[in-house]
C-alpha cells in the first residue's frame, strides 16, 4: 500500500467522482479536502495550505486552469494536476505549461493516487517535512508542526485525538460537519454501531477546554452534526 504524505485539494463538481477520489486518497493516507466550485476551491486552499490539488477544468463557476494559475501565483510549490474529459493535445499542452500533471476521463483511480504521488516526489524534497503555516479560526490558531492549540494567544491542552477532531472542525470552516463524516474522517470508522457516543463524547471535551477561554465556540445541529460558531 502506497503511503500517502500531504494534503490534497479535490476540485470537481460531480459528487460521485470527488467521492471515489477522496476515498483512494484517504485510503493511501492523504488528507483529502473537496470543493465543487471555484469560489470554494479558493476558501479553502488560502485557510488550509494544501500541499497538492486535483482540478477539474470545467467547474459551475469557472474554469478550472485559471483556477489553477491563481492558486500558483498564491502557492508557487503547489503540485497541480489536472482532470478532463478533453483530450486535445491543444488542451493537454496549455495546461502542462504551468501544470505538473494531465489526466483525461475517464480514469483508472489507482492511476491517479501513483500520478499525484509522482508529482510530490518530483516537487517536494523526500527527506523535508512540509512546513505548515497555522490553522486559524477566529481566535483559535491551530500549529500544524508542533500540534498545539491556542485560543486568543493562551494554550490549550489537547489529547491528539481532542486536536484531530478539532482540526477536521477548523478545516471545515463554518459549515455543519455530520457525525457520520466525523466518524470516517476523525476515528476513520468506516461502520459505526448506531449507539455510538465517541464523538458527543470528544465535543464534550473539546467545549469545556475551549470555552474556558471565551464564548463556546463549538455549535450543535441536532440530529445532524457540529460545527464551529
Amino acid at each position: 500500500m502506497t503511503t500517502g504524505s500531504g494534503t490534497v485539494l479535490v476540485v470537481e463538481d460531480e459528487e460521485s467522482i470527488a467521492d471515489v477520489l477522496a476515498i483512494a486518497l484517504r485510503y493511501h493516507r492523504f488528507e483529502v479536502m473537496t470543493a465543487g466550485t471555484v469560489r470554494d476551491a479558493l476558501s479553502l486552499a488560502e485557510r488550509t495550505r494544501p500541499d497538492a490539488a486535483l482540478l477539474d477544468v470545467m467547474l459551475p463557476d469557472g474554469d478550472g486552469r485559471a483556477l489553477g494559475r491563481e492558486l500558483r501565483v498564491r502557492r508557487p510549490d503547489l503540485a497541480l494536476v489536472f482532470l478532463t474529459a478533453r483530450d486535445a493535445p491543444a488542451e493537454i499542452v496549455g495546461a502542462l505549461g504551468f501544470g505538473d500533471d494531465y489526466i483525461t476521463k475517464p480514469f483508472d483511480v489507482d492511476v491517479v493516487v501513483a500520478r499525484l504521488t509522482a508529482v510530490l516526489r518530483r516537487t517536494r524534497p523526500a527527506d523535508v517535512l512540509p512546513q505548515r503555516p497555522p490553522l486559524r479560526y477566529g481566535d483559535l490558531e491551530l500549529d500544524e508542526t508542533t500540534y498545539s492549540v491556542r485560543r486568543a494567544g493562551r494554550t490549550v491542552e489537547l489529547t491528539p485525538t481532542e486536536y484531530a477532531l478539532l482540526r477536521f472542525l477548523v478545516r471545515n470552516g463554518g459549515r455543519i460537519v455530520p457525525k457520520d463524516q466525523l466518524l470516517r474522517h476523525v476515528w476513520q470508522y468506516e461502520h459505526t454501531p448506531p449507539e455510538s457516543t465517541v464523538v458527543e463524547t470528544y465535543i464534550s471535551y473539546l467545549r469545556r477546554k475551549l470555552d474556558a477561554l471565551g464564548p463556546p465556540v463549538i455549535t450543535t445541529r441536532r440530529g445532524v452534526g457540529y460545527g464551529l460558531a
